[in-house]
């Protein structure tokens, strides 16, 4: 995963313009009463407007170098306080509970398998306090759409390559000027057995985020989930 973020770390920002997420995870941080982690925290993309927002620090964890120095060259422009640090999500240690713990991004769909998964999740239950809060984004499959983009070229937001692997659940993201990264998706029903594993309960679950209910036409899965 942090091979292919450390080859285009400048050009993360481009990329993810016109995500819509940074609302509703600055909304959970502010509800949060206690310590902000956040996972797979890039350039600090959501991590610095939710340290802008809440006035507090926050702690980002992020296996890519490359992404983590963005970060705290942005955070410095911003005047926020990031704790940044490198480790794999799937290790997750930290020195107190947390309130609230959350991935943005659909960064979770980089961990391939159930056991990476499954990992992660029991370390964000290990390290939320009592009625913490873990909140992540996933795309939820679209077959219509795959069929689509399978391998026909896209100009925005960089021009790129989608190449659909069905029988793996992947889907492989190649740049036009060097590096390739993979998301896994997984169905709703694997998110919430990985909940149930982990021992953290569904609190909500959207098709959006600004709390659309979910449907036979959304494309995001937004989960909130408590310990």
């Amino acid at each position: 995963m942090s091979s292919w973020y450390d080859a285009w770390a400048d050009r993360y920002a481009e990329w993810s313009t016109g995500v819509a997420d940074v609302p509703f995870y600055v909304g959970l941080a502010r509800e949060a009463d206690g310590l902000l982690v956040e996972l797979a925290v890039g350039n600090g993309r959501v991590a610095i407007p939710v340290a802008q927002a809440t006035g507090r620090r926050v702690v980002g964890i992020d296996s890519s170098p490359a992404m983590l120095e963005q970060a705290r060259v942005r955070a410095l422009e911003k005047g926020v306080e990031l704790d940044l640090r490198a480790a794999d999500i799937r290790e997750l240690e930290i020195e107190e509970p947390a309130a609230l713990i959350y991935c943005p991004g659909r960064s979770l769909l980089h961990l391939p398998t159930w056991a990476d998964r499954r990992r992660c999740f029991e370390r964000v239950a290990a390290s939320l306090r009592p009625n913490g809060r873990f909140a992540w984004n996933a795309f939820a499959f679209d077959h219509h759409l795959a069929a689509a983009i399978d391998g026909r070229h896209a100009e925005t937001p960089l021009p790129h390559t989608n190449h659909y692997s069905i029988s793996d659940n992947r889907v492989d993201i190649s740049l036009d000027d060097g590096g390739t990264g993979s998301l896994w998706w997984a169905t709703k029903n694997e998110w919430l057995g990985l909940l149930d594993v982990a021992g953290l309960r569904l609190e909500a679950l959207y098709g959006g985020f600004a709390g659309e209910p979910l449907d036979d036409n959304s494309p995001e899965y937004v989960f909130l989930a408590r310990r």
